[in-house]
């Protein structure tokens, strides 16, 4: 039995969203393998080449191995691998997050940590597509929460201290990779490039009055971000699926729908995120509404901004 890890268990969990991952198939005690799989094995798996593999020590390495070989000599803990069957073990969501920590810039992880903690997978290694009905509407293959306690149960850990450190920015429950990058821009501190916006719920359920229920055609609507206490959204508008007459007719029923419970929406267009001027404008409309007022210094935010939208983008 072999283990997978680092850029390959990425791709497995972005390709098995929908694998039950409960505590009973969570390995305890795993020993790693000492001796190198067989080649047969790694091209049995599916995954991209070069095959991401975890070794215990440097003699179980073999350079005409097709692999990439992580050595680990620390303890795995409960929680750091699941059988995937077929003769192999993966890394588990946490520790791949572990694993990627020293693998990543500071808000390459970060993004990650919203994919593991979120509802939709991205494509690996620039590929558009994933071999999966839908990216979308996925269960979370993690939280926030646990993240926190499996980063804090393997402490002398390489890209330890990243990995707690983009822990802080890490929200649950993103539906989307362009949601995901809408909420970092707006929330990352000033010396990151974002706005310093309070972090606000991801995908909320809003509960109409009966009076709308009767007009619209659900019974409660989510909302992509949302300050409560502030009767706050903002709704996320993509081309993809905000074009068609029908689309428009139920995005008209849900503005209604929140009007009725004095929640104001404001809609965000994929031009005004990838736009530094029509998003600044966003961001400052944002802080108003939540009583913040932006306090940014250029010409480093500038900087900070400009190297936050290169990586996103």
């Amino acid at each position: 039995m072999f283990i997978i890890s680092h850029q390959s268990a990425l791709e497995y969990w972005r390709v098995n969203r929908d694998i039950p991952i409960a505590g009973a198939q969570r390995r305890r005690n795993v020993t790693l393998p000492v001796d190198s799989p067989a080649i047969g094995l790694l091209k049995e798996t599916g995954l991209t080449p070069p095959l991401h593999i975890m070794v215990g020590n440097p003699g179980a390495r073999r350079l005409s191995l097709p692999a990439k070989q992580h050595i680990f000599r620390g303890g795995t803990p409960a929680g750091c691998f699941i059988n995937a069957g077929d003769g192999y073990m993966v890394s588990s969501p946490e520790f791949l997050y572990l694993q990627m920590a020293n693998q990543l810039s500071l808000i390459g992880l970060i993004e990650l940590g919203y994919e593991l903690c979120g509802t939709y997978s991205r494509p690996t290694d620039g590929e558009q597509t994933l071999p999966i009905e839908s990216p979308y509407n996925h269960a979370p293959l993690t939280s926030k929460e646990r993240l926190k306690a499996f980063a804090k149960s393997m402490p002398g850990t390489k890209g330890h201290q990243n990995a707690v450190r983009a822990l802080r920015y890490i929200q649950d429950s993103s539906a989307s990779p362009m949601e995901t990058k809408l909420t970092l821009l707006l929330t990352l501190p000033y010396k990151l490039g974002g706005y310093n916006i309070p972090m606000p719920e991801l995908n909320r359920r809003f509960d109409p009055v009966k009076s709308a229920k009767r007009v619209s055609s659900k019974d409660y609507y989510t909302c992509d971000l949302s300050w409560p206490d502030f009767n706050l959204v903002v709704e996320y508008d993509s081309d993809l699926f905000h074009t068609s007459p029908e689309r428009i007719a139920e995005d008209a029923k849900k503005k209604n729908a929140l009007a009725s419970i004095d929640v104001t929406p404001i809609t965000v267009t994929r031009q005004q995120i990838r736009s530094t001027l029509e998003f600044e404008k966003i961001a400052r409309l944002l802080a108003g509404k939540l009583g913040k007022k932006l306090q940014y210094k250029n010409p480093g935010f500038g900087a900070a901004h400009r190297e936050l939208r290169k990586q996103l983008f």
